[in-house]
């Protein structure tokens, strides 16, 4: 079930830090939290199949790669790609990982994509920093490499993911973004950043964020750059991105012109990391309809 309810602007709603709303949202008991918040970060970070929910999707009639991009300054930056094995180009779908990494999450998201014909690409746009998939503490990962991510360079380098991939198998002339969390800002961004890209849907991507000199960009403030439709998928019940700051970005694209086709889904009962099926902030319910939402969204806009 969704919502277009506002919130009480005589009830704001504090905005918890990244770490923070994460870490609220992993199950873990607060003395656990305490004893220096490795348990949480952990279990994200680890993504095995520890919940019953945790979906193993197959790889039968998909062929998958670990592959190494060089990127503009140089640098070989690591990437997973999944895509159907009949070797027919498909269009391409950028998956912009979690605060955690290429994890084997993003790899199953991956496989999602390629079963329902994509080429699927997720680029570590952490690498050059530091491997998020090995940091336990959150602190920690936000501090020495999430931070450190220049927007500028996150940017760049989802470009170059488009021109390899182009180059390699897919059909890089019909190009879809979507991201989670970290990567659902990502996706505004760069639906801001590039007249190449055709459609990106942002899965509870933060829209106000503090600026710094490395992530200068707020995504409420690049909504008159939006040159491709995003579909925001968000969670009602999300302490770190509140319905207020969900309303002023639906005022923001509708006040730009940009409303519709861009469109902002809430789901009600829904957390923050609603779609991530291996912690205990999803919801099968929200995760379904957004995913629908998702496969409909690129259906109409990229595969055309």
């Amino acid at each position: 079930m969704t919502t277009d309810r506002k919130q009480d602007d005589a009830a704001p709603v504090e905005r918890l830090a990244e770490d923070r709303n994460w870490i609220g949202t992993t199950g873990f008991q607060r003395r656990h939290i305490l004893a220096g918040g490795a348990f949480a970060a952990g279990f994200a970070a680890a993504c095995r199949p520890i919940a019953s929910s945790a979906v193993q999707t197959s790889a039968e009639g998909l062929t998958e790669d670990n592959v190494s991009i060089p990127a503009s300054d140089g640098f070989a930056m690591p990437a997973f790609v999944a895509r159907p094995a009949d070797g027919k180009a498909a269009p391409v779908i950028v998956v912009v990982h979690e605060i955690f990494g290429v994890h084997e999450w993003i790899r199953d998201i991956c496989r999602r994509f390629a079963k329902a014909g994509y080429y699927a690409i997720a680029p570590d746009l952490f690498a050059r920093h530091g491997d998020a998939t090995k940091v336990a503490d959150f602190k920690q990962l936000i501090g020495t490499i999430v931070s450190k991510a220049p927007d500028a360079q996150v940017l760049a380098d989802i470009d170059t993911t488009y021109g390899w991939a182009g180059k390699h198998g897919g059909d890089a002339k019909r190009r879809g973004i979507t991201g989670f969390c970290w990567g659902g800002r990502v996706v505004w961004l760069y639906a801001a950043h590039s007249a190449d890209l055709d459609a990106g849907v942002a899965y509870y991507g933060r829209l106000v964020t503090d600026k710094t000199p490395l992530q200068p960009l707020s995504a409420i403030e690049e909504v008159g750059k939006l040159k491709a439709p995003v579909l925001g998928q968000y969670g009602a019940l999300d302490k770190g991105i509140p319905l207020t700051d969900v309303e002023a970005m639906r005022a923001a694209l509708v006040k730009a012109g940009k409303s519709p086709p861009d469109a902002i889904t809430v789901h009600d009962g829904a957390d923050h990391g609603f779609m991530a099926d291996y912690r205990p902030s999803y919801n099968e319910a929200a995760a379904k309809a957004a995913w629908d939402a998702t496969l409909d969204w690129f259906g109409t806009y990229v595969k055309r």
